[in-house]
């Protein structure tokens, strides 16, 4: 196989990108080695890969750092602190080791609150105004279905005893 062709496949790319086999990890470390354009080629596609990930990056709010840093000093501080086991997280091809096994962190919210963007407080506000408007319809009309049909009732009985005399 042509070193070209090689660079050409996409085998650097999945490389870097964590999706190659072992065997294609193997092979590519073995023709890095004896092929200097391929190291070449690999050097230019990481700088690539990081001009796009600074390039789509989003800048957190500033108060993101005083917040974690908030977080982890008041974990540290807690009299019972035995420090936290991190976790591998399973591979994907499925091959687990038991050796990975640990404690996990729960997480919870700050409130027991769920919030809904300004927008939907209207919407939903207005649907709840309107069931209750619908609401208020039904009855009315039932009650006057209920009425006209007792009216017809005796309109009915008055029509039988007047046919009756």
């Amino acid at each position: 196989m042509e070193i070209n062709e090689y660079i050409e496949s996409g085998a650097l790319e999945a490389y870097l990108l964590g999706s190659a086999s072992e065997k294609e990890i193997s092979e590519l470390l073995m023709l890095k080695d004896r092929h200097p354009q391929l190291q070449d080629a690999l050097t230019q596609l990481e700088e690539d890969l990081e001009r796009i990930a600074q390039h789509g990056a989003i800048t957190p709010p500033p108060e993101t750092w005083s917040k974690i840093e908030t977080e982890i000093n008041e974990i540290t501080r807690r009299q019972n602190f035995t420090g936290l086991k991190i976790t591998k997280a399973p591979s994907i091809n499925g091959n687990d080791k038991k050796e990975n096994a640990g404690e996990f962190v729960e997480v919870q919210g700050p409130s027991s609150h769920m919030r809904v963007h300004k927008l939907w407080r209207w919407v939903l506000g207005a649907i709840f105004v309107l069931g209750k408007i619908f609401l208020a319809f039904a009855i009315y009309y039932y009650l006057e279905t209920r009425q006209v049909k007792q009216e017809i009732q005796e309109l009915k009985q008055e029509l039988k005893n007047i046919q009756k005399k």
